[in-house]
């Protein structure tokens, strides 16, 4: 597996290992309830760049706070990017990443498109190993634990002007997490925004940058507001396509057994989860009992592509957490509406192999505009 990570993996980052390591009593009460992103462990992984030495210094070290100039151009013309991915603990006290090279991908495409330097995979991949190989220690041993991992990169230096910084950090911190929804309920409610937009065409919408997800926030309240977990963004032009969830991408499971997802037009996050998905479909023999089976058969979701059940028949949306592999989505019976009964999981049927849709959903779907759909 690409993920795992070996004690004597070969590396160029230095290691200064911290002077002041959280107490192991400390630690164990710290992962007995971590909830997600509020226990930080004891290093970082740091590299630098300049244009003169180009990337440098990297190091895994101690967690720090950074001292920046108040004239630093992330403060002021948001240039900055960055990644998310866990850790798993594996049998016998190894750790694993799931794709790890799959996000470095995706991390230098977003600094070509902020006009940063592209982080090489190696050095990215040496980061986040070398810093899960210094904080092992921290992956939870509950059953929905896991290592969050949290590479960024900001434009540093001291300038005020619209021109592109030559100066940067990249930086990688790690969180010790449960599940990533607050409650325990094995679905999320979903609410439809027209009002506010996540991307728009020639936007940042593919790249993975602060700036999309602050803007996102307010539709996130909204929301909130209205007791339902997360935000469904349609199309800026037309007002009318389903593009994707405030944290995930979104998958239509319909009652055919057809699976569709919205297409990567420049406006959407490319998933690591979503590629998996549709390239695991792709290859999957055919099994025609699937469909036949969906009452006694329930498959474990992936985390980070939020499935929809039953669309066109059922408007009880019942969607999986995206950060729980252990969670199912459940769907209401057909012509049953906002109270469906539940019945089955996650089904992937014959008919779904090929993941990808020619267009995007339509928001047509959804009976009406700002209708949040919960748990029955």
């Amino acid at each position: 597996m690409i993920g795992d990570v070996y004690e004597v993996d070969e590396t160029n980052l230095a290691f200064e290992p911290t002077t002041r390591p959280v107490p192991a009593e400390e630690r164990a009460r710290l992962l007995a309830d971590p909830g997600f992103g509020r226990v930080f462990t004891d290093h970082m992984a740091i590299i630098e760049y300049d244009e003169q030495k180009g990337w440098h210094d990297a190091r895994i070290t101690a967690r720090h706070p950074f001292k920046m100039d108040p004239a630093s151009p992330v403060l002021h013309y948001a240039q900055e990017i960055f990644e998310g991915l866990k850790a798993y603990r594996r049998p016998g006290g190894g750790a694993a990443l799931f794709r790890p090279d799959a996000n470095a991908r995706r991390f230098a495409k977003s600094a070509i498109r902020l006009a940063m330097p592209p982080l090489p995979e190696e050095m990215f991949l040496d980061s986040v190993r070398g810093l899960v190989r210094a904080d092992r220690e921290w992956i939870p041993s509950t059953e929905d634990g896991s290592l969050y991992l949290r590479p960024f990169m900001i434009a540093n230096g001291s300038f005020l002007g619209m021109r592109p910084s030559t100066q940067f950090i990249y930086a990688v911190i790690a969180s010790s997490v449960g599940s990533y929804f607050k409650n325990d309920a094995p679905n999320v409610s979903l609410w439809v925004t027209r009002e506010y937009v996540r991307a728009a065409p020639g936007g940042t919408g593919e790249a993975k940058c602060g700036g999309n997800y602050a803007g996102s926030l307010v539709a996130q309240a909204e929301a909130a507001r209205n007791g339902c977990d997360q935000v469904v963004f349609l199309d800026a032009v037309e007002r009318r396509w389903v593009e994707e969830l405030g944290g995930m991408n979104v998958f239509f499971v319909f009652d055919d057994g057809s699976l569709q997802t919205p297409p990567l037009t420049g406006t959407i996050l490319p998933g690591i989860t979503r590629d998996s998905l549709i390239t695991a479909l792709a290859v999957l023999p055919a099994q025609p009992d699937v469909a036949d089976h969906h009452q006694d058969s329930v498959r474990r979701c992936v985390p980070g592509a939020v499935p929809i059940p039953n669309v066109g028949s059922s408007h009880c949306l019942q969607v999986a957490h995206p950060a729980d592999d252990r969670a199912t989505v459940r769907r209401g019976d057909e012509g049953a509406g906002q109270r469906g009964a539940l019945d089955g999981g996650c089904q992937l049927p014959p008919a779904s192999r090929t993941a990808t849709a020619p267009a995007a959903t339509r928001a047509s779907a959804w009976p009406a505009a700002h209708r949040c759909w919960r748990p029955m």
